[in-house]
């Protein structure tokens, strides 16, 4: 491999390992966003249930109450609390996984079953931050040696589709 394409690939290899470092930062602040969106449907939904119970209702029966009135302000209040309480149960249970989860699968386990609301809430206002936790350091070695490793894999590839072939040479006589 000529010197150059040495560099260069050395060189993306080390793009590629700070952006995998990102990795686990980025799943850090998807969690907290996680943690305060539970946090704060759990406190809604407390004072939706202290309402219905000074009412003589059930969570379940205000809700009924509420989404069938002929109101549709009212009705699509009962929809909208509804939907709180859906989405307080699924990030309950996404929040309990990912805690359980071991370094990287809670990574996986943001990509496969991540909320798309909060996913792009962290995009958005994503801070990149030195990986210095062992996750950080590992996912950075693994996205060098992916990059790296892959682009000298890639050269030599494509300097076999273009090396001329050798033709055989004719034995010398004396």
């Amino acid at each position: 491999m000529p010197r150059i394409a040495r560099i260069v690939a050395f060189g993306l290899g080390l793009l590629g390992g700070a952006t995998a470092s990102q990795g686990p930062e980025f799943a850090q602040q998807y969690r907290q966003r996680v943690g305060g969106a539970v946090d704060e449907l759990r406190q809604i939904v407390r004072r939706f249930d202290a309402d219905a119970q000074v009412s003589g209702e059930t969570r379940e029966s205000a809700i009924a109450r509420l989404r069938s009135n002929t109101d549709d302000f009212v009705s699509r209040q009962g929809a909208a609390m509804q939907a709180n309480v859906e989405r307080l149960g699924r990030l309950d249970a996404h929040r309990t996984a990912m805690m359980e989860a071991g370094s990287f699968s809670r990574i996986a386990l943001m990509v496969r079953d991540g909320d798309t609301d909060i996913l792009e809430a962290v995009s958005r206002d994503f801070e990149p931050a030195l990986p210095v936790t062992e996750e950080g350091v590992i996912s950075a070695a693994a996205g060098f040696i992916a990059v790296w490793g892959g682009l000298l894999l890639l050269s030599g590839f494509l300097r076999s589709l273009f090396r001329r072939p050798r033709r055989p040479q004719k034995a010398v006589q004396a």
